[in-house]
């Protein structure tokens, strides 16, 4: 497990890319904007912010605007992260009581406060529906229509909700930390124990979504499995598969999930679908019993990704693509079914 191609070399759905691009020759090829959901209160004990940032990580962001705002890093919310080697906007909240009176046109090195309005709670992570692409790949190399093609049918039949590289570290970082705290029972310190048992839960992931992607049943029910509801964390057994279970999942309003590693949880899967999980996990024991042991409950996570409004126009070399995603879902997850990329990509 030592090389990072092990955590991310995982097999396409749809037939495989359609050609080859490079991803990110300037922040500008990437955009991302955060969508809430929801709107600004427009009272409240905290300001929410909107934020234009460049080449720039967002827990860097969130420190500089606690700076100026004279108030604990800690005060600060903000419900996602975003890459640094990306243009982004997103929402931050800062508390009223804070040094800055007026937050619009504040800035900072590779960021400025673009939008602000009162707000009654702090940004919790984790408090957003999606976020939106605009995204150019250039130096295509391939078939323009069986690129037009295979978009299309991830329109229609969307992508496997893999993790994407950028979730294991650079080189496999986080993974490594992981195996290192359980092998010696060296806990990383702060937000290191975070990036860790994330990253440890992803490979497993990965794992048993790439397994279900080879036996052809990443979007497809079983009995055994649990269903997700499509754009929310409601998620219910599926002992005996009916048409309506069927129907509604061939249309993208239910997905089959998979496990976010850990001690036995609430909803767990029934016998087949537990016994391939628990075979992957096998397969990687650090990680599973290192994960049990840290207390973790087990979680489930759609093994699907809807993309939602994705249009896209190809001149010459160049393939502008725009779509959304719900939340937790990675843009590199849609890409990697259309094109395979020469260079690579950072945290999106």
């Amino acid at each position: 497990m030592s090389a990072p191609e092990e955590f991310y070399d995982l097999p396409c759905a749809h037939a495989g890319p359609a050609g080859s691009a490079r991803l990110k020759s300037t922040p500008e090829d990437f955009v991302v904007r955060e969508w809430l959901g929801f709107e600004a209160d427009g009272e409240g004990e905290h300001w929410l912010l909107r934020v234009r940032k460049r080449d720039a990580n967002t827990m860097w962001v969130a420190k500089q605007l606690a700076k100026l705002a004279k108030v604990r890093p800690v005060d600060v919310g903000f419900a996602g992260l975003k890459d640094r080697d990306a243009v982004a906007e997103q929402a931050f909240t800062v508390p009223v009581r804070s040094a800055i009176e007026s937050w619009i046109g504040v800035s900072g090195e590779q960021f400025e406060v673009i939008a602000a309005e009162r707000h009654r709670r702090k940004l919790k992570r984790g408090a957003l529906r999606g976020n939106e692409f605009s995204i150019v790949l250039r130096d295509f190399e391939g078939d323009a229509r069986a690129l037009e093609a295979r978009l299309q049918t991830i329109a229609r039949a969307g992508v496997p909700n893999y993790f994407g590289p950028q979730r294991f570290g650079r080189a496999g970082s986080n993974v490594q930390k992981a195996i290192a705290w359980f092998t010696t029972g060296e806990e990383p310190a702060g937000a290191q124990r975070g990036f860790a048992l994330s990253a440890a839960r992803s490979v497993i992931f990965n794992a048993v979504l790439a397994e279900r992607v080879r036996e052809g049943t990443w979007n497809r029910l079983q009995p055994g499995d649990v269903a997700n509801l499509d754009g929310s964390g409601s998620v219910f057994p599926v002992e005996r598969l009916d048409e309506t279970l069927a129907a509604r999942c061939e249309a993208l309003d239910l997905h089959p999930t998979g496990p976010l590693w850990g001690a036995p949880g609430r909803t767990m899967p029934g016998e087949l679908t537990a016994q391939l999980e628990r075979r992957v996990a096998d397969s990687l024991p650090v990680l599973a019993n290192g994960l049990e042991r840290a207390g973790l409950e087990a979680e489930r996570r759609a093994l699907r990704a809807r993309v939602e409004e994705l249009q896209w126009r190809i001149e010459g070399s160049e393939v502008h693509l725009t779509f959304r995603l719900g939340r937790g879902a990675f843009a590199t997850a849609v890409l990697k079914e259309a094109v395979s990329l020469r260079e690579e990509t950072g945290e999106v």
